[in-house]
């Protein structure tokens, strides 16, 4: 449908934006329902606003935590950061430094997401980038706020104040731009509740996971092997003829020495185990459609995201049974940058498997569950380094997935992996429940608004 919208030279934004798509219906249809509702520029309650350092650092092996705008999920941090730069460089960067209840924004990349730093970090505990905001504010909830500015009032202002095309990128001036709606205090201390408690939820969910990869590791005292990474090694040739293989990253002692180390424990290869080894095929997108399908942007690093998997048709569907996934399935990332990440699919609705995803199902007497943590583990990683093939872009094929060794402990063991596993998704799932409640809360507060 054709839409458009006519606006008058005098109508122009304060900023004198002249793009057509700065003034979009939609655009126009919200900022017109928040001045209906008295909303209030975002800047009188914004005590400090600021962005991280725009030179990009030196980055040390050890050191103070540095997060970049992929590490800002609506309502989340990371529990564990990846970059870290030096105290001199963290002490240099002191406008910076998050702290308590602070309010950081992606700026760039996941635009727009906003999370409330927890208790756990304090003024001078980690840094960010220039692809964050800190908004740090005062007469207003932080978690409110981040629930508002996470909300449809929140994202539809961002995206209409973006700049760039190749790539769109905010800037603290189009944050102090920005509107929101203040409740009555009852209102906004529920919604702080259910963010609050939807934050709870996530890192129980992360606990438990971490608890499930710690029991995995103890039990096969991984946690005791030290793994050798030597500057050069040898092959045998033979080993060149049973493999089929001749690039060194194949033949790295790791993972002879990692092999040696699970035949202490039960193990089988996945070809001995498994009734289904296949990947799945290119599926036809359908808004709306009756089908879910999982493809490889889906595979978290620890669970499946199913609130943001697409559809197909039944007819579709119903066409490729080969491509059909059933409740406890392993899916694999078979192709680029997660190669080897491993979630069971726990949903009792069937759904679809696109073809960069391989469908994994185990004999019926194994927790698909606790093979799921297996692959994630040192155990999947080396040897899908070990099996990987490709340059440009890896590849992990069925033929190899099957070669895979792999722990068998005893079944009360395998459950008690896998149980964390699975509580781990509830707990994710109620939290993912109420943090969604909370945006959908206050875009509920704003239709009463203008309604009245």
């Amino acid at each position: 449908m054709t839409a458009w919208s006519n606006v008058q030279l005098s109508e122009l934004g304060h900023a004198l934006r002249i793009e057509a798509d700065y003034y979009r219906p939609e655009y126009l249809a919200l900022a017109k329902r928040l001045e209906a509702v008295n909303a209030v520029p975002l800047t009188r309650f914004l005590q400090y606003l600021t962005d991280g350092t725009h030179v990009t650092p030196k980055y040390v092996s050890e050191g103070i935590p540095f997060m970049s705008s992929s590490d800002i999920d609506q309502f989340t941090l990371p529990h564990k950061v990846e970059r870290f730069i030096s105290e001199e460089e963290h002490e240099r960067l002191r406008h910076c430094q998050p702290d308590t209840n602070d309010v950081l924004m992606a700026k760039s990349g996941r635009i727009g997401s906003c999370a409330v730093v927890p208790p756990s970090i304090q003024k001078g505990d980690c840094n960010i980038y220039e692809g964050v905001a800190l908004l740090r504010l005062r007469e207003i909830c932080p978690h409110y706020t981040a629930a508002f500015l996470n909300s449809k009032y929140g994202s539809v202002q961002i995206r209409r104040e973006l700049k760039g095309v190749a790539q769109p990128h905010l800037h603290l001036e189009d944050i102090r731009r920005l509107k929101i709606f203040v409740p009555v205090k009852s209102a906004e201390a529920e919604i702080r509740t259910l963010v609050l408690s939807g934050v709870e939820l996530l890192n129980k969910s992360h606990d438990l996971y971490a608890r499930s990869q710690q029991l995995l590791e103890s039990t096969l005292l991984l946690d005791a092997v030290s793994f050798e990474r030597p500057v050069g090694y040898t092959a045998n040739f033979s080993e060149l003829e049973l493999s089929l293989r001749s690039d060194a990253q194949h033949f790295q002692p790791q993972f002879t020495q990692l092999i040696s180390h699970l035949l202490k424990f039960p193990t089988r290869r996945v070809r001995e185990i498994r009734r289904v080894n296949r990947r799945g095929i290119q599926p036809v997108y359908v808004k709306d459609g009756t089908h879910a399908v999982v493809n490889s942007q889906h595979l978290g690093p620890k669970h499946i995201n199913y609130n943001s998997l697409q559809q197909t048709t039944e007819k579709l569907f119903n066409a490729a049974p080969e491509a059909h996934i059933q409740k406890d399935d392993l899916l694999i990332y078979t192709t680029g940058a997660y190669i080897g990440r491993t979630n069971v699919y726990l949903d009792d609705t069937p759904a679809f498997a696109s073809n960069h995803v391989n469908i994994l199902r185990l004999s019926p007497d194994i927790d698909h569950a606790y093979m799921a943590m297996v692959f994630q583990s040192v155990i999947g990683q080396f040897q899908t380094q070990k099996h990987a093939r490709g340059s440009a872009q890896a590849e992990l094929y069925p033929a190899d997935i099957d070669k895979f060794v792999v722990p068998l402990l005893p079944r009360e063991k395998q459950q008690e992996i896998g149980d964390l596993v699975r509580e781990s998704l509830a707990q994710q799932r109620e939290s993912a429940r109420l943090l969604e409640q909370a945006k959908a809360r206050v875009e509920q507060l704003i239709e009463e608004a203008v309604a009245a």
